[in-house]
């Protein structure tokens, strides 16, 4: 039995991949769904009117504790536009949570004290109110986990690709 697609694009599902509009527009919701988790939690934790891109420069300047340059936040966040972490950056040194040291010609950013307590609290309200929600009667209700982020980082990748070759048409 063949259920009907629930295409975002009906148009596109017409295609030699439909059931590619069926991933395409689970990726749009769950993708702003975790946009509106992310800006919620942190407003949570004591940071109120952040954008997704500010909470997720923020999370990724505190990852590891290591300070980082512009260049490589972006490449890792795989943002093509510097101006848009910049001023994620500028945003959230002027609250006081991340801070910039120029180092010779570049600029390393890091989180501060008071940022680092507003992150502990973010993993916090993230353990109460996401993470408890995948418990499961008997156990395991992360098994999805590592093969679904597998998954995302391939699919990243393949709309890459597909996107260096539109811009080339």
């Amino acid at each position: 039995m063949t259920s009907a697609l629930i295409a975002s694009s009906a148009h596109l599902a017409g295609g030699s991949a439909p059931d590619l509009s069926e991933v395409e527009f689970g990726l749009m919701i769950a993708g702003h769904a975790f946009d509106r988790w992310t800006v919620r939690c942190m407003a949570a934790a004591g940071l109120p009117d952040l954008t997704p891109t500010d909470v997720m420069v923020f999370h990724h300047v505190y990852h590891r504790q290591r300070s980082k340059k512009l260049a490589d936040i972006c490449f890792t966040l795989n943002v093509e536009d510097t101006h848009i972490v910049s001023y994620a950056l500028k945003k959230l040194e002027r609250i006081g949570v991340v801070k910039g040291e120029r180092s010779s010609k570049e600029v390393f950013y890091s989180v501060t004290e008071e940022g680092a307590a507003i992150l502990k609290r973010y993993a916090e309200i993230r353990e109460q109110c996401l993470t408890s929600g995948l418990d499961v009667p008997g156990g395991g209700g992360l098994e999805f986990s590592r093969p679904l982020a597998h998954t995302l980082r391939a699919l990243s990748g393949l709309y890459d690709q597909a996107a260096r070759a539109a811009t080339s048409l």
